[in-house]
């Protein structure tokens, strides 16, 4: 099963729906290509999210493009009056799967809470390439979110995240040591891959790091992108690991 991780730097306008298209002509002969948390939307759009807030009925062109190969993508959408961060999911022509964040920071620098509505649910959903689950960024910084993905029948976590830059220490990033525990402890306690896709660029003095990964179901980093910069990548997963992976956790 192979994985396009698209590390991009979204706009602050509805052009990101042809340049995530673009890129998903050029990555089409992966399995799955999986794109950050609001990459059709940017990430601070406050007052103007209600009027660049996609409905799903101009995401056909996605649901097209997924004949081609799934589509995991990250916006900001209408459902029933109201506008989430979602995560949508796109196979074989057709919307299958929304995930709307549950956990929406209002502290700091974030002010999610003041724009978006939260959603209510994580739930695990069939693909061709077995049951998923979707989280979104603050999402998984809950312990409920860890335990509900780890309860889930899910074979594959995909995790889209805006995440800005903090906590410069002597060539080290913090909020990066703090992001891959917590996807190695998803990856361990579930016995999944996790595929993390972060974003880059810089919006209104925010600085988003990238370092898009794959961690394998013993907990182990597959591949790592750059920080800091555009980078698109394949990576082929192994469900050898993860049937290793689930046959030592019954046998413990």
């Amino acid at each position: 099963m192979k994985i396009a991780l698209i590390q991009s730097a979204p706009k602050l306008n509805r052009s990101n729906l042809d340049d995530a298209v673009g890129l998903i002509d050029k990555y089409h002969d992966a399995d799955v290509v999986v794109f950050p948390e609001l990459a059709l939307s940017g990430y601070l759009l406050q007052d103007k999210l209600f009027e660049d807030a996609w409905s799903v009925e101009e995401l056909d062109i996605l649901a097209s493009k997924s004949e081609q190969c799934d589509i995991v993508i990250g916006a900001a959408l209408w459902d029933e009056g109201k506008v989430y961060n979602s995560a949508l999911y796109f196979s074989k022509g057709r919307l299958i799967h929304i995930h709307h964040k549950n956990h929406l920071p209002t502290y700091g620098m974030f002010e999610e809470g003041r724009y978006f509505v939260s959603g209510e649910s994580i739930k695990s959903f069939e693909t061709a390439y077995g049951k998923a689950i979707m989280v979104v960024c603050e999402d998984l910084w809950r312990a409920e979110t860890i335990a509900t993905i780890c309860a889930s029948d899910a074979e594959i976590v995909y995790v889209l995240s805006a995440s800005p830059a903090r906590g410069f220490n002597e060539g080290t990033l913090e909020i990066e040591s703090q992001w891959d525990a917590l996807l190695k402890s998803t990856a361990l306690l579930s016995h999944n891959y996790v595929v993390f896709v972060n974003r880059v660029g810089f919006e209104d003095g925010l600085g988003f790091w990238g370092g898009s990964r794959v961690i394998t179901p013993m907990g182990e980093c597959e591949y790592v992108s750059d920080k800091f910069k555009r980078q698109n990548s394949v990576v082929e997963l192994s469900h050898a690991l993860q049937k290793l992976g689930r046959y030592l956790f019954r046998n413990s």
